[in-house]
């Protein structure tokens, strides 16, 4: 028989950590494994924007993560100077462009690019157009894949907490896009094709529709509200008065010819239109006093 000091021995060697536990026993006591990631849903510290704006007839789309400064030095500090920066958080920075376009100038494909700035001390800053759009910020980023580099200065600006792309001095046919964070702001000044466009559709659309006075019309009128191509203004503007002659399309070449600065022959077509305008069509009575400020301003001209 075992003496009882045989069986205790084995027991206070446990408690005292002399002897190791039991695999089943060491396995209960182990800690769990903290989560790689969570398990519910969380707000993102530097959130996801998608920005889209026409211009033109151009989209532009700016696909970022927006920071905050939080109380840290941003210039100099998280984002160094001298370094390629993503210009947002996270995954690259994506500008997306329906149509080429020309930036600050510079000509730039239609397409989706990478956008990225580099930030400096004592010089213009330089801000990137890249073909690759799968890095992780700038990791794998390469000079040799930039489509476009194009200098800017910086502006001192009012402080922004969290980066913001923007848009501003939007016309038909440009914009530009800015980039502010912290107390800083660029700019880039984008400018499309878009009048081009229209006049390659105003072209084809005349020709399929030759004897249509409306949309002859119609042309005319967007021709000259936008000082575009005064010659083929006037041939349309004939063409759509010969088909149907009314105060609408004389109107368009009193315009017309006012703008050619042919005041005398102006006002003959502004006062035609004025006497064929029906007194009870509301848009006509809509128009008619411009119309004569219009004739007045002109006579004041011609004479």
């Amino acid at each position: 028989m075992r003496c009882s000091l045989c069986r205790i021995l084995p027991v206070a060697g446990l408690l005292l950590g002399l002897l190791p536990l039991p695999a089943a026993v060491a396995q209960t006591t182990s800690p769990p494994s903290a989560p790689t990631e969570s398990l519910f849903p969380l707000p993102q510290p530097s959130p996801h924007v998608v920005l889209q704006h026409a211009i033109g007839l151009t989209d532009v789309t700016v696909d970022y993560h927006a920071p905050s400064v939080k109380n840290r030095v941003i210039w100099e500090g998280l984002v160094p100077y001298n370094q390629v920066w993503r210009a947002g958080a996270n995954e690259n920075t994506i500008i997306t462009f329906s149509d080429s376009v020309r930036v600050n100038g510079k000509l730039l494909p239609a397409g989706k690019y990478s956008f990225y700035v580099m930030p400096r001390s004592d010089q213009d800053w330089e801000l990137i157009f890249n073909k690759v759009t799968t890095h992780w910020g700038a990791e794998g980023y390469n000079e040799q894949d930039d489509v476009l580099r194009l200098p800017v200065v910086p502006e001192t600006s009012t402080h922004h907490e969290t980066l913001l792309y923007w848009f501003s001095d939007l016309t038909t046919t440009s914009a530009h896009l800015n980039l502010s964070w912290e107390k800083k702001t660029v700019s880039l000044y984008l400018n499309t094709n878009a009048q081009a466009r229209v006049l390659a559709g105003i072209e084809q659309a005349v020709a399929a529709r030759p004897n249509d006075w409306q949309l002859l019309a119609q042309a005319a009128e967007y021709l000259v509200r936008n000082n575009l191509s005064g010659e083929k203004a006037l041939s349309y503007i004939n063409e759509s008065i010969r088909l149907r002659d009314v105060y609408t399309n004389n109107w368009i070449k009193a315009r017309l010819l006012a703008s050619k600065l042919d005041y005398d022959t102006a006002i003959v077509y502004g006062r035609k239109a004025i006497k064929m305008g029906d007194k009870d069509d509301a848009s006509f009575r809509t128009q008619l006093p411009t119309m004569r400020v219009a004739l007045i301003e002109w006579q004041s001209k011609a004479y």
